[in-house]
């Protein structure tokens, strides 16, 4: 194919750096959003490239849990029982592909590309002149006591870590207290995952992408999209929401929790869950008595990291339909779990910030072009790691797509013929 025009339609972290990936290669590309790069999901999480993200919710350990988080009252998880009925296909792939044989082939799969995106990550962050915006000091899970710490799922994740060889280091109260002083004495143990890093402003970091990728020329619209049709050539026409068509030689699809709506268009049905969540900022100590590095307070269901914003809350799972609207009852909860083991100030924003992570059944992303349809690339469902595993689809989505004989990765755990 000659055509050397493509369209990556979603801004956020995976559909920035496909675009300037694919620009790097030589590809004429046009990048496409209803809003500015970085604004939706990669904008507000906690900013965590960490190599411990290969753990899926559903791991083999779930199944011990689920009397409790179906009881719908836990911190770190709650759910629409509406949405759950109205989708039981998605909710019973999901909690059935908590088996050891899927859980061994989701964690290889995730940590190749978690590997993958982070050296990607550092080579892009150099590039744009980002590097002061990354910390190689870690991450921390928080237990606020020893049976926590050694509880089975607590057990099997750090099993997994030492099979996949991440470096980690497991703190009594002490040792926790020397690492982060601004802590207070209500946790009993802490594992820190050395082997990661973060950033303090994810949605600066795409956009000093996006950046990038229009100074290099390339071509960003901001539009509604309606839907997509081959126009019978082997190319492809983007249809707007004023009517108004543009063709490329190929497109991605990279909409993150909207992809799905965006294929029903197509009539093609995404199995996808949408696992929303919320954050606040909160004003940050003093140089000397503030946080160092996230935390992740595993009985609290909250994640806090230090921001150019503040201390950005970040609130765990809310299984819920894409725009259902907002229930700030979980940043409240977390938000008082926060304040037994830190000081916090006030919130510093208003409204509330809600996100929306796209999981797939096996919580692996797809990453293919679509069967059947020539031309038409997928890269999404990316769950909780989109921001860390942006990069790293990119160059596995532009390999393949150009025919390279050499693949950084293997894709197969990725193929869309998973469920399309």
């Amino acid at each position: 194919m000659t055509d050397n025009t493509v369209a990556v339609l979603g801004a956020g972290m995976v559909g920035v750096t496909t675009a300037l990936e694919l620009q790097r290669r030589g590809m004429r590309v046009t990048l496409m959003d209803r809003r500015a790069p970085g604004l939706e999901t990669s904008y507000g999480n906690a900013g965590v490239i960490a190599r411990s993200s290969l753990m899926p919710f559903n791991h083999p350990k779930l199944w011990g849990t689920l009397p409790s988080l179906l009881r719908n009252q836990s911190t770190g998880f709650r759910y629409s029982p509406s949405f759950v009925a109205s989708n039981l296909g998605w909710a019973l792939g999901f909690v059935g592909r908590a088996r050891q044989s899927v859980f061994e082939e989701t964690t290889a799969a995730l940590d190749d590309l978690i590997r993958l995106s982070t050296a990607e990550h550092r080579r892009l962050l150099g590039e744009v002149n980002a590097l002061h915006r990354l910390r190689d000091n870690g991450w921390l899970f928080l237990y606020r006591s020893a049976q926590a710490f050694d509880a089975p799922g607590a057990q099997l994740g750090r099993e997994t870590m030492a099979r996949f060889g991440i470096a980690t280091q497991a703190l009594n109260a002490g040792e926790l207290r020397d690492l982060e002083p601004v802590l207070q004495p209500v946790f009993a143990k802490a594992l820190w995952i050395r082997d990661s890093c973060s950033v303090n402003s994810p949605g600066a970091v795409v956009k000093a992408y996006a950046d990038a990728f229009v100074a290099r020329g390339g071509q960003l619209q901001t539009c509604e999209l309606r839907t997509l049709r081959s126009s019978g050539e082997g190319r492809w026409q983007i249809v707007d929401g004023h009517g108004n068509a543009q063709e490329f030689g190929r497109v991605v699809i990279a909409l993150g929790p909207w992809s799905q709506k965006f294929m029903a268009e197509l009539g093609v049905d995404i199995p996808m869950g949408f696992e929303r969540g919320y954050h606040m900022h909160y004003a940050p100590g003093s140089a000397e008595n503030s946080l160092q590095r996230p935390i992740y307070d595993t009985a609290g269901g909250y994640v806090l990291s230090p921001m150019e914003q503040g201390l950005r809350l970040s609130t765990g799972v809310e299984l819920n339909r894409c725009d259902a609207p907002m229930k700030p009852v979980q940043l409240d909860i977390t938000e008082a779990a926060a304040r037994q083991a830190l000081p916090l100030g006030q919130r510093l924003e208003h409204p509330l910030w809600m996100g929306r992570r796209p999981t797939l059944p096996d919580s692996r992303p797809v990453i293919d072009e679509m069967p059947g349809r020539p031309g038409l690339w997928l890269a999404f469902g990316h769950q909780h790691i989109g921001f860390s595993t942006g990069p790293g689809t990119a160059a596995l989505l532009a390999a393949m797509m150009l025919g390279d004989k050499q693949l950084p990765m293997n894709p197969h755990p990725f193929r869309a013929s998973r469920f399309l």
